[in-house]
């Protein structure tokens, strides 16, 4: 209140005690928060360097659950090619069969087997998707590496849902393998064919490998940019701990220091008596 006078000395102690309890009020919030900067108001600079900081920490852990799926999709079709490398290998084992007998009817049981195997084949490379994306189906994946888009890398994928497709080409056996020639062509489709199913295995192995190589470096990155806003912003809990033991001292020895300085007013009062 401007109409009460306070004498120098009360004025001084009353400022010291004033701002002592702001520092502790303010120690107290770094402990509480374990931060030495919790907005602009303690330090601009720092601050708002932390906040982009977390900001792109925030967007590249967002990165993280596509890559997840990105090597999900990668793995199914890698599944279905090895159960695929597994048919053809059964196939190879009835052209086999069917090379080593003249018997017509046998042959044409053994073809029958060879067609629904084909069958199997295109219906594995059906359900070879993960979360809507099937690498053996033809789609093509497309992954964001970084926050800003403009590193990806694209898988293209290839179709075996028909074994008798351009991807594998296996001949079917609907005229029952009737001459050798029918089935020495078979045993060479399905020869081909493996060397195919091994060069995509391969081809989706360096795909996945550049994306898990990416993935832990994201969770690296993201690792550093959080370590250098903690930095910034974090507090020294011992560091507060012992200035909130010393503030609460100050405060004491400023309360004392109050009270005599009243006490040397009050002094002059007496002079009056």
């Amino acid at each position: 209140m401007s109409d009460i006078v306070l004498s120098a000395g009360v004025r001084a102690n009353l400022l010291q005690l004033q701002q002592t309890s702001d520092l502790i009020t303010q120690t107290q919030t770094r402990l509480a928060t374990g931060k030495r900067v919790n907005s602009a108001l303690d330090n601009a600079i720092n601050f708002f360097t932390a906040q982009g900081l977390d900001n792109r920490a925030s967007d590249l852990s967002n990165l993280l659950d596509s890559q997840s799926s990105a090597i999900n999709t990668i793995n199914a079709a890698n599944n279905g090619i090895s159960a695929i490398t597994k048919l053809v290998q059964s196939a190879q084992s009835l052209v086999s069969q069917a090379q080593q007998t003249t018997d017509t009817a046998t042959q044409a049981t053994l073809s029958t087997q060879f067609n629904s195997l084909l069958t199997q084949i295109g219906q594995l490379a059906s359900d070879s998707s993960f979360n809507g994306i099937n690498l053996l189906g033809g789609d093509t994946l497309t992954v964001t590496l970084d926050e800003t888009g403009k590193s990806t890398v694209s898988v293209t994928g290839v179709d075996y849902t028909n074994a008798g497709g351009s991807a594998l080409s296996i001949a079917n056996a609907a005229n029952n393998w009737s001459t050798a020639a029918d089935i020495t062509a078979a045993s060479t489709d399905l020869t081909a064919a493996l060397t195919t199913l091994r060069s995509e295995s391969q081809t989706l192995s360096s795909s996945l490998s550049v994306i898990q190589i990416r993935q832990d470096f994201t969770k690296a990155t993201i690792n550093t940019l959080q370590q250098g806003s903690s930095d910034l912003t974090l507090a020294d809990s011992n560091e507060e701990g012992a200035n909130l033991l010393a503030l609460q001292t100050r405060q004491q020895l400023s309360t004392t220091a109050l009270s005599l300085a009243a006490q040397a007013d009050q002094n002059v009062l007496r002079l009056f008596r």
